[in-house]
């Protein structure tokens, strides 16, 4: 019987299981330091959410171990309790990072199952990146296998491809071969899902959850012997044939060589990516051109269907509609220049001046536009036009520009409840976080 070559399961999961440490370069690393210095921002900033407390609710009823750390709340849980709950939160402001090639928000679906499994088996800072690094790679792999069909069908890809990295980067954490890594993948494989449609609820926050709580408990039982299929991506009925997607050669054959995470796209705004975009070329415009709201008498937005089925709601209710709103993203913006959490309030949602420029956008397709570029034209009372264009996913600031600008939104984000001295001790912790010896010890100086 002649064998077989081995399928894009099987690469990924000798991938994950052969991949050392030494292996990953030292910038990847700072990078994924950033990642989780930015992670730890939003989730403290959604840690009162109301989705979050709901869950809490839930953790209460069933009980459980306490084993890992519901950040924020100085209370333990079970590692599978604590990374739905912390990683519910962490999506919850929508203002945590996004990556193109993982079709949405990488490591909302990562660190909570990892720094859940890292404290209760007291991990080493520098296992806990490198897991984080080689899950995100794995993730964003599938990312680019599963295509731009993927979500445009529908599938929340946050949470259809989260079940996996998060899977992949437990694996690794727990030291699985091969071929338990593979049975991991298909464990949480046959649980991805996950649909656009409740963008705007609280199920879309509780997808990053979920799907590090599945990836969690996959490797976990494949490390106990579970079973599960060796090619759940590639094989008939598996994930591409079913949810979208097919085998890319070239993207298989760059596992090890590049890693993703240097074009992780942190968030400035707290409201849904395809918004970011937009709100950047109408502020530009209006500075640039000294532009009075009061002399706008209309501004059109043109963006991508992708952007559209994302954020195109015209009249958000309340400060969780709002993020997924590019009309009122852009009014925002304009009139108050305040979009990080305070803009996202029920309340600010109804201000008369926001809703009133609300009335003169327009969000127009363009059929040309397949990511989150926007085009914008405001034309003024006196009949001029102006345009400008931005795409945020293409304007990823250096290293250093982005620790800067996340220490400023770690420092925001936590200021409420952690002293100024608090919150520079832990970015000090975080900045030599790969030469930490127990990140149990280092979650409960948190």
């Amino acid at each position: 019987m002649i064998a077989q070559p081995p399928g894009t399961t099987q690469k990924l999961a000798e991938f994950i299981a052969t991949t050392d440490a030494d292996r990953i370069p030292a910038d990847a690393y700072e990078h994924a330091k950033v990642a989780f210095i930015d992670w730890l921002a939003v989730t403290m900033g959604g840690k009162d959410e109301p989705v979050v407390m709901k869950l809490l609710d839930y953790t209460r009823i069933m009980d459980g171990n306490p084993q890992a750390t519901i950040l924020g709340h100085g209370v333990k849980k079970n590692v599978s309790q604590a990374a739905l709950i912390n990683g519910t939160a962490s999506h919850a402001l929508d203002y945590d990072d996004t990556l193109v090639s993982f079709l949405g928000h990488p490591s909302v679906t990562l660190f909570p199952s990892l720094l859940a499994l890292s404290e209760w088996q007291d991990k080493s800072g520098r296992d806990f990146l490198t897991a984080y690094l080689i899950g995100l790679q794995a993730g964003a792999t599938i990312g680019v296998c599963a295509g731009l069909d993927h979500y445009m069908a529908g599938w929340h890809a946050t949470s259809t491809l989260g079940h996996l990295a998060s899977a992949a980067g437990c694996a690794k954490l727990l030291g699985l071969e091969a071929k338990q890594t593979a049975y991991a993948l298909g464990i949480a494989g046959t649980q991805s899902s996950g649909l656009k449609r409740v963008f705007g609820t609280m199920c879309k926050p509780f997808h990053a959850g979920k799907s590090s709580q599945a990836g969690l408990m996959a490797a976990l039982l494949a490390q106990n012997g579970f079973t599960g299929p060796e090619d759940i991506l590639e094989g008939p009925q598996g994930f591409f044939n079913v949810l979208k997607g097919a085998v890319n050669e070239e993207a298989l054959g760059l596992l090890g060589w590049g890693w993703d995470v240097v074009n992780l796209s942190q968030k400035y705004h707290a409201s849904c990516h395809a918004t970011h975009s937009p709100l950047e070329a109408a502020m530009t415009i209006v500075k640039e051109n000294r532009i009075a709201l009061s002399d706008i008498s209309q501004i059109k937005v043109y963006s991508s269907q992708l952007a559209l089925d994302a954020a195109g709601r015209v009249s958000p209710s309340n400060g969780t509609e709002g993020k997924f709103s590019i009309p009122y993203c852009v009014a925002n913006a304009l009139c108050t220049g305040i979009t990080g959490n305070q803009a996202f309030t029920d309340d600010h949602v109804k201000n008369p001046d926001i809703c009133a420029l609300m009335d003169k956008i327009n969000v127009i397709l363009d059929p040309e536009k397949t990511a989150l570029e926007a085009r914008v034209v405001i034309k003024t009372s006196n009949g001029r036009k102006y345009e400008g264009a931005s795409d945020i996913l293409q304007q990823i600031p250096p290293l250093e520009i982005k620790r800067d600008r996340v220490a400023k939104k770690y420092a925001d984000l936590c200021s409420p409840g952690l002293s100024d001295e608090k919150i520079q001790h832990t970015s000090e912790m975080i900045h030599n976080l790969d030469t930490i010896g127990s990140m149990r010890a280092f979650v409960e100086k948190l």
